[in-house]
């Protein structure tokens, strides 16, 4: 698969997925005239990518979880640990946002009570 067909298939540009390259997040083999060649495993593993990134995991944490992954199965308790403390941090966060939420809900009752 081609970088224009993934790039299609997890809706993200060509840049990003060179990005991710450069970066060690993916593993990419070539064809025989140098192009990237994905397979269809590729696709989940960008979009999972791509959701640990919108949660917030930290570049390097991305990176190590990735180097761990391509290192196989045995690395599989490291990984757990990894995911494990980015759900930590992922539900810290949601307590946050809540909290942050039910004050602008706050101040939009006081303001269209103050309208009235």
């Amino acid at each position: 698969m081609t970088i224009g067909e993934i790039s299609e298939k997890t809706s993200l540009p060509e840049s990003t997925l060179r990005y991710y390259e450069k970066k060690k997040l993916i593993k990419v083999s070539r064809d025989k005239n140098g192009r990237r060649d994905y397979v269809e495993s590729d696709i989940e593993w960008i979009k999972f990518i791509r959701r640990l990134k919108e949660t917030g995991m930290l570049l390097k944490d991305i990176q190590r979880y990735s180097e761990l992954r391509y290192a196989g199965d045995s690395t599989m308790p490291e990984r757990l640990k990894i995911l494990q403390l980015h759900r930590q941090y992922v539900l810290e966060q949601q307590c946050k946002w809540n909290e942050y939420l039910q004050n602008l809900d706050h101040k939009i009752a006081f303001y269209k009570q103050s309208i009235k």
